[in-house]
Order: structure tokens, then sequence, then C-alpha cells
């Protein structure tokens, strides 16, 4: 029955017409007397017009969305990283960054592109050392060798010039030269594999994932007993896509769940990242043992991605993909 509502169009009723005294009587119809809705009209009332509200809502977002997506190319964002204001620079650094690991940039086949990025990098070196960081990340997504010195240098800053060193520049150096993998930077990056600071540990051995040879070999080894998880980790990771079976208990820790749990500030995604990255990379391993739990988390993890990732590990499929700074 539908709510008592007083006569259309607020007019009194006869009753009330007659006596001034009494309020106009509310006309409450019978039950089973109301007014009926036809059925077209029920399909408009509970189908056409919210449909047109979801229409108009997703043409609104897709509006939007188109926008603020419109798309600027590398030689953009590297004017305003040149010219922009304080808070505009960085974040157009971080898009350049991006806009470089998509690979599709005309620019990229530009030399001078290159230097002028390169030359951004080492005057930021007294500037917000964010623009600096994502900086470092563009020219390792770049691949120029010719920005090995520069970041070389960057990776060593120890805060000369009154300065005071910034440690997650110095880490995204060093993962840009590990992207980058030329030869010269294997001594540093060494180095910063037995450094004091774990995540300059981490990112060196991360780093040491892409030079072949015994001597990245041995470090990485030397690495799978190192004190911080994350870089036993990162060591194990870079040791399975070698092949080397070595790498099997730590990679066998890192798809135990029971684990993962144990380790103090891992978040969910963290612990199904980890897993991840290990079960791409196990998929270079023959190891029965690890094979053995790689069927298990087939058939019964939690997650579906880890269920697939250890379906694509048993068969052989992928490596992962090579995470940025600050990844786990």
């Amino acid at each position: 029955m539908s709510a008592s509502t007083p006569r259309e169009g607020g007019e009194p009723s006869a009753s009330a017409a007659a006596s001034h005294s009494e309020p106009p009587p509310v006309d409450i119809p019978a039950l089973g007397e109301g007014p009926r809705q036809t059925v077209p009209f029920l399909v408009l009332q509970f189908f056409i017009f919210p449909l047109t509200i979801v229409a108009v809502c997703v043409a609104v977002f897709v509006v939007f969305g188109l926008i603020a997506g419109e798309s600027k190319g590398a030689r953009e964002y590297l004017g305003e990283v040149r010219s922009g204001g304080a808070n505009r620079r960085w974040q157009a650094a971080f898009e350049l960054s991006k806009v470089l690991q998509a690979g599709k940039d005309p620019a990229l086949a530009d030399p001078r592109f290159r230097s002028e990025v390169l030359g951004l990098f080492e005057d930021a070196a007294r500037d917000d050392p964010r623009v600096r960081r994502y900086l470092a990340l563009a020219l390792g997504r770049l691949g120029d060798r010719e920005a090995v010195p520069a970041l070389l240098e960057a990776v060593r800053d120890e805060g000369g010039d009154r300065r005071a060193p910034d440690p997650e520049t110095r880490i995204y150096a060093l993962w840009a030269l590990g992207a980058i993998g030329d030869p010269a930077a294997l001594p540093e990056i060494l180095a910063r594999a037995r450094d004091e600071d774990a995540g300059l540990r981490k990112t060196a051995v991360h780093a040491l994932g892409a030079f072949p040879g015994d001597e990245a070999a041995a470090a990485l080894g030397t690495a799978l007993l190192d004190p911080a998880e994350d870089v036993r980790w990162n060591a194990a990771i870079a040791l399975a896509r070698r092949g080397e079976e070595a790498a099997v208990p730590v990679i066998l820790q890192m798809i135990d769940r029971a684990h993962l749990d144990a380790v103090p500030e891992l978040t969910a995604e963290q612990r199904d990242r980890a897993m991840l990255e290990a079960l791409a990379a196990a998929a270079a391993l023959p190891s029965p043992e690890l094979r053995a739990a790689l069927a298990r988390l087939r058939e019964s993890d939690p997650s579906l991605k880890v269920r697939e990732a250890a379906r694509r590990a048993l068969a052989g499929e992928g490596p992962a993909s090579v995470p940025p700074p600050g990844a786990r």
C-alpha cells in the first residue's frame, strides 16, 4: 500500500471546503484499489531510468579520463622538469619515467633527448631529491651507457659539499645501473652488495641479476646468507633465473605462506608479490622438492593469481618482470 499523500495539487476536499476548522482529509485508497503501474512504466522506472543514469555517469567518467589522460610526450614532460614549478617538476620526472618504460615515444630515437635527460640529472644534484630519483629511473629505462659515470657518482654520493646524502637517490641510481647493465658499473655494484645499508644491498643484489659471469654469481651466492630477508630473496630470484639450484631453499621459503606470515611488516599484497616473483623464477629450476611445492600451490592456494603462476612455473613459462626500486 502506498504512503498516504494529500490530494494532487494540494486542493482541499469537499468536506474541507465546508468546514475550515477541520484539516483536509487524507484520501487513503482501499486495499487493492490504488492506482496500478503498468508494465511499461515499471520497466521505465526500474530499468531504463537507472540505466540512463549509469550511462551518463560512464560518459562523464570517460570524458574526464580523456581530459586527464591527454597524452603528453617525453619531450613535454622533460620541458616541465626543466622549467615547471617546484611541485610539478618531480611529478613530471615521474611521468617521464613512465612514458619511457613503454618504450614507444619517438624521442627515444633522438640522441639529443638522452643527453638532455642526463644533463638535467646532473644539474639536479642540489634540487628536490625526488626530481633526481625519477630522472635516475628514466636514465635506467633509456639504457644509455653514457649515463653510467653520472649514476656511479650518485651511488657513491656520501653527502659532500655540505649536502646531506639522500639514500633513496643512491638506490634509484643503483637500480638504473643494473637496468643499463654496463660492465663498467659491476665493481661498484659488487661493493654495494656488501654495504652496511640493507636497502643498498638489496638493490645491488637485484642489479647483479643483469650481469653474467662467475663474479656476479659468487656475490649472489653470498647474498643468500644475508641477514636481511629481502636481500636473500633478490639473490634467490636472480640465481633461480640462471638455473642455479642453490636458490631452491630460499625460493621454497618465498612460496611458503606460513613463512611469509611470520615476516614482520609484510602486507598481504607484498606477500603475494613475493610469491609471484619467486614462482616465475622457479620455472628454470628442476628441483623435485620445488616442483612438488608448485603443484600444491597450483591446486590449493587461496590466490587465483598464485595458482596460475604456479601452473605457469610447472609448464616452464615466462620469467617475472623486473621491479623498480622500492619494490620488495
